[in-house]
């Protein structure tokens, strides 16, 4: 792999990092997932969020501007990575975004990110890297971050090291980023908000996330004053939306199965 390196000059451009995102989200199976985020920054502040997401939100806006609505043209646009991350580099604190059922939430949070700084060296590309390692959300971590670009930031909710994370990665391989590409860019870019986030403290945001993934139909019927009324089963009366019982039976397999399938988080704890 070689990276070009570029000259870091922040104040006329922002910049665009691209990495691959390798992960293993279905601990049962030994299948991996590649896809690519993009860490937007212009120095003071950051967005990470997956190339497939800025890619719905282009083709949605097509569709609205256009008036044709085919879902089938995001069948291939699904992502490993639900979430916007938005750093504040001064104080490396973040605000992390994403969805649970049918509302949006957010919460802020200031990563314990204690790194110890290791002997090792190695080049990246066209990047000279130096190891680190810390611990967090229950997985031990090892960055390799570059001094030839001065930005305390990385992927995903890492950073603080003397220069850009270069590549991260879980003790146990089960997720890595990769710095593939680095580009300039107008401004930063960060997904389409739809609707209102509600912010609440992490932990909060966990319960939450447990309760849906316990029984998700349950957790979206409990809903009140989200997005979209709750739905009833059919034939009860009101002037609730109604669904078929098997659609509603359908629709939570294809939940559970879905949350099945994802049971190896990037935090475990």
């Amino acid at each position: 792999m070689s990276l070009l390196i570029m000259p870091f000059a922040m104040a006329q451009q922002s910049t665009r990092f691209v990495y691959q995102v390798t992960s293993t989200p279905d601990s049962t199976t030994a299948e991996k997932k590649t896809e690519l985020a993009y860490l937007d920054t212009d120095g003071k502040k950051s967005f990470f969020y997956a190339e497939n997401t800025l890619k719905r939100d282009s083709v949605i806006a097509r569709m609205r501007a256009t008036k044709t609505f085919d879902r089938s043209q995001m069948q291939n646009l699904r992502s490993n990575m639900q979430f916007t991350i938005e750093k504040d580099l001064g104080n490396q604190t973040l605000v992390y975004k994403s969805r649970i059922g049918r509302d949006q939430y957010s919460y802020n949070e200031t990563p314990a990110l204690s790194w110890k700084i290791l002997p090792e060296t190695v080049k990246i590309g066209d990047y000279d890297t130096q190891k680190a390692e810390t611990q967090y959300g229950g997985r031990t971590w090892f960055a390799w971050f570059t001094q030839q670009v001065p930005l305390q930031d990385g992927p995903y909710k890492f950073g603080g090291l003397p220069g850009l994370i270069v590549k991260a990665q879980d003790a146990d391989g089960d997720y890595s980023f990769d710095l593939m590409q680095t580009k300039k860019i107008d401004e930063t870019q960060q997904p389409q908000s739809r609707g209102q986030y509600i912010s609440i403290p992490k932990s909060k945001y966990t319960d939450l996330e447990k309760k849906f993934q316990k029984d998700p139909m349950g957790y979206i019927n409990s809903q009140g004053g989200g997005i979209a009324p709750p739905m009833r089963m059919s034939g009860g009366g009101g002037d609730r939306p109604s669904i078929d019982p098997k659609q509603m039976q359908d629709m939570q397999k294809r939940m559970e199965a879905d949350i099945k399938s994802r049971n190896n988080p990037i935090e475990l704890k």
